[in-house]
């Protein structure tokens, strides 16, 4: 097992940590493989009856490797791995979702793009009240396409086209007011009472509990299959908007297609 996702059996739970808190546990491509190891684990392992998802230092997870997508996006013979990242991360939310299972996320900071993605793909969230949460892929010239079915399902399309087009960050307090996480609590209180509710869930018959979570899949209706949502999120990565925005994200300068001052 990788040690860029901690695997700590705490029956009747097993804790997976994301662990590279030097880079805000971005997800790079080790790191994809390493919750798609570290899930398969968990499902695999009868000790465990539910799964908690949490993230070393101050971050839960901020998203995508801008770094090294930018490395890829730059060579030239390189870019099929843009199509095979995208499909590998979409697989991982596709696991998470579909593990047979409960699953919760415990949102110890900053949770933005795919770190909020792997949030809605959790069935239960609870967060620390100044967690950010949002989807500020548009601002880098990038499409959150991947999350969009499982933020709408917690949010609702208002909401979700307010994330979605404005990139805006939200914190843990409208996060729960949005119904985008379960309960607010202290950081202090996070992982107990992520730890409470896995003892809860363990009540349940694992038959059931997997059953349940089938059914409330296909009662669910996703219209756009996932290989089409992984390609929706992948296309957009190869074009020159996205160079733009990522060369302005590490620039610290202006997007290219920002507005000037108000009033210019």
């Amino acid at each position: 097992m990788s040690d860029l996702v901690l695997y700590d059996l705490r029956p009747p739970a097993a804790v997976l940590t994301i662990n590279r808190p030097d880079r805000r546990n971005a997800l790079s491509r080790a790191l994809i493989a390493a919750l798609a190891d570290a899930f398969a684990r968990a499902a695999a392992d009868p000790a465990v009856r539910c799964v908690i998802l949490t993230g070393a230092g101050p971050a839960f997870c901020a998203g995508m490797d801008l770094d090294e997508l930018r490395g890829t996006i730059e060579k030239a013979d390189e870019a099929e791995l843009v199509w095979d990242d995208a499909a590998k991360l979409s697989a991982v939310y596709e696991q998470v979702y579909t593990l047979p299972k409960p699953t919760i996320a415990a949102v110890n900071g900053a949770a933005v793009a795919g770190g909020a993605g792997l949030v809605t793909v959790c069935d239960l969230a609870v967060t620390v009240p100044d967690a950010k949460f949002g989807y500020p892929e548009v601002r880098r010239g990038l499409v959150a396409a991947m999350v969009m079915p499982h933020l709408l399902r917690h949010v609702g399309e208002r909401a979700a086209r307010w994330l979605l087009l404005t990139g805006e960050l939200i914190d843990g307090v409208d996060a729960l007011r949005l119904g985008l996480v379960n309960a607010v609590t202290s950081a202090a209180d996070l992982m107990p009472t992520a730890e409470r509710w896995a003892r809860s869930l363990a009540e349940g018959g694992p038959k059931a509990l997997a059953t349940t979570k089938d059914l409330l899949r296909r009662c669910s209706h996703q219209a756009v299959p996932v290989a089409d949502l992984a390609k929706a999120s992948a296309e957009p990565r190869l074009t020159d908007e996205c160079r733009g925005g990522l060369a302005a994200f590490f620039g610290k300068r202006p997007v290219p297609w920002a507005p000037g001052p108000a009033g210019t």
